[in-house]
């Protein structure tokens, strides 16, 4: 054997990632928040990059993503290549939708109660430590002890003024934990059960666990007595200060698509929240035919492939949207036009291989996208689900939780099914499902065991 260096010729064929294709998956994949985050930072960085609201089409820019394009030439051909025409964006534009109500939060409620109040000048202290040591649920988040020695006074005259805020509205606010909060609130209350303060003492946990039975036998009270009393303690307001909000605590989802039924046919139009209309800059793009200097076209052609590879990026990312979008339409047809029981089991594959797409694709362009229907709004991750056997053929998990609420709002509450005989309620429908998965699917639901729904 020889061992010696040759050269030699080879001919291979790799998939390249290249920085513009990766760009194109990174835009994909991004959420409207993160793309807005995106898009802003880019046209911080370059200067031939503009925003615009108009509401026209895109014009074709294929013919704008050859770097080999002499663009002076190409200007003075044609004055404007925007695919849009160009605003004015010193006009301010007013949207009364944007203006909301101002609401007071939950401390400039209290701290207007207590100025009506007469209180001394140490009193009036002590009620603004307080106030301002109470969180957003209504909570005290600090001991009488505490707020004496910070305010140089006693605890009796902490707990004194501390009873008066208590009484503040809305009523349970200051207390120090739940069982307090629940005690404010059923101290004037009138044609209450005489039981319902030693239960708010002391059977707190049983109540939650639905433990009538128990709590009848301790108190020697009917069980029908101890279920109107959790009834009333269930309606109570556990965090009082909730009721009290800001506007930064209000979030919105700000659907990528909307799907629209006109004439019994669907159409889906892609919002701009999931696809900014971008534009080239008139200045810099008249500067780029009429400039001789060498340094500043090298600038603005490196900055005007970067806006065009963005522009066109945006572009692919909405038309990737809208085509998976319309896949899932042809196959949950059934679901738009009758509503979830009619969902049917749907893979990323089946998808992928009906737009001629891969499956990581697919999942980008669902991932963190939302689609406003007649039925509400929806992830679109929300249309795959798993599949189980039915005798009408493979059926959707989303579809038999459906099943599972409806046959749990006409239970009788004296007799609730239990899990085992939901799998058998759902045998007969033709259903096959375990106990197990049905335990499973309610907690999704939030829908407790039957023990804990059970009503006396």
């Amino acid at each position: 054997m020889r061992l010696t260096y040759d050269l030699t010729l080879e001919q291979t064929q790799k998939l390249i990632m290249t920085p513009e294709l990766r760009q194109a998956i990174e835009l994909l994949q991004l959420n409207a928040l993160e793309l807005r985050e995106y898009i802003d930072k880019e046209l911080e960085e370059n200067p031939l990059l503009e925003i615009t609201n108009n509401a026209e089409e895109y014009e074709s820019i294929d013919k704008y993503a050859n770097n080999d394009v002499d663009w002076k030439e190409y200007f003075d051909k044609f004055d404007d290549i925007s695919y849009r025409p160009q605003t004015d964006e010193n006009i301010k534009e007013y949207n009364y939708e944007s203006f909301i109500s101002y609401e007071p939060t939950l401390k400039e409620h209290l701290f207007s109660q207590l100025n009506l109040m007469s209180l001394e000048n140490i009193g009036h202290k002590i009620g603004v430590s307080i106030i301002e040591n109470i969180d957003n649920s209504g909570y005290l988040t600090v001991t009488a002890e505490e707020i004496s020695k910070y305010t140089k006074s006693t605890v009796e005259e902490v707990e004194i003024i501390l009873n008066i805020i208590q009484n503040f509205e809305p009523l349970g606010v200051g207390a120090r934990d739940l069982k307090e909060c629940l005690l404010i609130q059923t101290r004037e209350k009138k044609g209450i059960c005489k039981c319902t303060v030693n239960i708010i003492e002391d059977y707190l946990e049983d109540v939650g666990q639905n433990r009538i039975q128990k709590i009848a036998k301790e108190l020697n009270v009917e069980p029908q007595e101890i279920q109107e009393a959790c009834d009333y303690i269930k309606s109570l307001e556990p965090k009082p200060g909730r009721t009290f909000g800001s506007n930064d605590d209000i979030k919105y989802i700000k659907p990528d698509v909307e799907i629209k039924i006109v004439d019994g046919e669907f159409e889906v139009i892609v919002n701009d929240v999931t696809g900014p209309r971008l534009n080239i800059n008139n200045y810099y793009k008249n500067l780029l035919r009429t400039s001789n200097d060498k340094n500043t076209m090298e600038f603005l052609n490196e900055k005007f492939n970067s806006a065009m590879w963005i522009i066109r990026s945006i572009e692919q990312r909405r038309n990737t949207i809208k085509r998976v979008v319309e896949s899932i339409i042809r196959f949950q047809k059934d679901f738009f036009l009758t509503g979830e029981k009619s969902l049917r089991p749907l893979t990323l594959k089946e998808v992928a291989d009906d737009i001629d797409m891969h499956e990581s694709t697919i999942s980008r362009a669902t991932n963190g996208k939302f689609a406003q229907t007649p039925r509400g709004i929806f992830e679109l991750k929300y249309f795959f689900s798993s599949s189980l056997d039915s005798d009408k053929g493979g059926i959707s998990s989303t579809s038999i939780k459906s099943h599972i609420k409806e046959i749990l709002d006409e239970e009788d509450p004296k007799k609730p099914y239990s899990d085992s005989k939901l799998a058998e309620i759902l045998g007969k429908q033709g259903i096959s499902i375990s106990r197990r998965t049905i335990a499973k699917y309610r907690d999704e639901l939030n829908i407790p065991s039957s023990n804990i729904r059970r009503r006396y």
